[in-house]
């Protein structure tokens, strides 16, 4: 047996409650932008992927009209940051609703660094950093998606193993999940697809 639930039959603060609770775990996008006036802004978006590998854009989504978005539109520039687990605290103060001339690097004492392509600046303790460039805007509903054309990947050294290749178990991300709710990662499966021609008809092959 299922539970059955339409959008027309819930009010929208319930239906988006819940996809946020079966569309899980989210990665966190770290946005980090500056205003026209030049106030450091820092948030997190919780409905954020890949969206393209050549060209290489990243998108997050704007869930109505907040600093961050009014900051892409009017620079052209952003920067996507790693949320690691041991940065919980620091992200969930920075979604806190600071009006628009507070600046939350600032505000909950996160310290910035220079970016290597865009003005806004990194999270310094961030383990990934990936400036973008504004490529795109789509508007959907009370929603806007942001695509940043990636120009530049800045990963902490730690983070790299012995062939320079970005580990999970060292990036340890944080992610969001539904309600209050924000998640680790806790179990890793490693197992390469399978090609059709290994294909034994359901009998499959390790590796």
């Amino acid at each position: 047996m299922r539970a059955d639930f339409a959008p027309e039959s819930l009010e929208p603060g319930a239906f988006y409650r819940l996809l946020t609770a079966v569309v899980v775990p989210r990665p966190i996008a770290w946005v980090s932008t500056l205003s026209a006036g030049g106030v450091a802004n820092l948030a997190p978006h919780s409905f954020c992927t890949v969206a393209s590998t050549d060209p290489p854009v990243v998108q997050f989504t704007s869930v109505g009209v907040k600093d961050t978005l009014r900051n892409v539109l009017a620079t052209g520039e952003f920067v996507v940051n790693f949320a690691a687990e041991g940065q919980f605290a620091e992200v969930n103060d920075t979604a806190t609703d600071f009006p628009p001339g507070v600046g939350e690097f600032e505000a909950v004492g996160i310290a910035p660094e220079p970016s290597a392509t865009v003005a806004p600046p990194r999270v310094a303790g961030s383990p990934v950093a990936i400036e973008c460039g504004l490529y795109d805007t789509t508007a959907i509903g009370d929603c806007t998606v942001v695509f940043g054309r990636v120009r530049h990947v800045a990963v902490a050294e730690e983070a790299l193993d012995e062939h320079g290749h970005p580990q999970l178990s060292r990036l340890r991300p944080l992610s969001r999940l539904g309600g209050n709710e924000w998640g680790a990662t806790t179990v890793v499966h490693d197992r390469r697809r399978i090609r059709y021609e290994d294909w034994t008809g359901g009998e499959r092959t390790e590796g």
